[in-house]
């Protein structure tokens, strides 16, 4: 009887999101975060002991382990990096080749209507509109309608009207140029429809205590304790404030992560 269930995938699980978001907002740095965890199990657990009699092996099992845990979401994060950028790079291409094909039938509709014989890719003449000439110039009533100017701008308009739709469609999608943007000296910033991270250099060493951090709804403010302030702008629109928190990373980066009010629109 093979009922045996696959174990349940914790790498990808939403479920204690808001339990983990709440925890940031109050550990405010990812290191105190980490701290919280392992003190966890390191008083409410045999995680660093291992089973009974393990001696050292129990400790150095508990590094291997998180190591091993590491290196696995760490593989996750640049897997799921190479396929976004390939699919980034897919829409260019599609983009890009439904814009080359849109030209080409352009061109060719407004040297047919001047009356261009056109070569082909050996280098011959184009038969279809060497007859289509060839009728135009023995029937002149309709070589004569197609003269006024109400007749091409006429064609024109329903061509490009076509093609504006294809572009307002694809232009609809992605985000802007960069998907941000640097402030020179001050801080740079990338974006998704949900959120926006905002990464500040800092010196070297800086703890999360030596900085006086406050984001309201649309004004942001970052400083140093007792210094000059070094961020004290406006915000382009609104953000959530109590789902928005900040890091520091590696000791000299401040990130903060403002979550938007509206999901469904880009910054700019």
């Amino acid at each position: 009887n093979d009922s045996t269930m696959a174990p349940p995938d914790f790498t990808n699980d939403d479920r204690f999101d808001g339990l983990y978001t709440n925890l940031a907002n109050q550990t405010r740095g990812i290191e105190p975060l980490l701290d919280t965890v392992f003190s966890f199990l390191r008083r409410k657990s045999d995680f660093f002991a291992g089973p009974p009699g393990s001696g050292d092996k129990g400790t150095e099992n508990a590094i291997a382990t998180v190591h091993g845990v590491l290196q696995k979401h760490a593989d996750i994060y640049l897997r799921d990096q190479k396929k976004a950028e390939e699919e980034e790079r897919r829409k260019e291409e599609v983009k890009r080749k439904k814009k080359e094909e849109a030209e080409k039938k352009k061109r060719k509709k407004e040297q047919s209507e001047e009356g261009i014989i056109e070569l082909d890719a050996d280098g011959g003449f184009d038969i279809s509109q060497s007859s289509e000439v060839d009728d135009t110039e023995s029937k002149p009533p309709a070589k004569q309608e197609e003269k006024p100017a109400t007749l091409p701008q006429s064609e024109d308009d329903g061509q490009p009207n076509d093609e504006g739709d294809d572009d307002n469609k694809e232009d609809d999608s992605p985000p802007p140029v960069g998907n941000g943007g640097t402030v020179d000296g001050k801080y740079v910033w990338t974006q998704t429809l949900e959120e926006l991270t905002v990464s500040v250099p800092l010196p070297e060493n800086t703890r999360g205590r030596d900085l006086n951090v406050t984001m309201n709804k649309n004004h942001l403010k970052i400083g140093l304790k007792g210094q000059t302030l070094m961020i004290n702008d406006d915000l382009t629109k609104t953000i959530i404030v109590d789902d928005s928190f900040w890091t520091v990373e590696d000791g000299n980066r401040l990130v903060l992560t403002l979550q938007k009010l509206n999901r469904m629109e880009w910054w700019e």
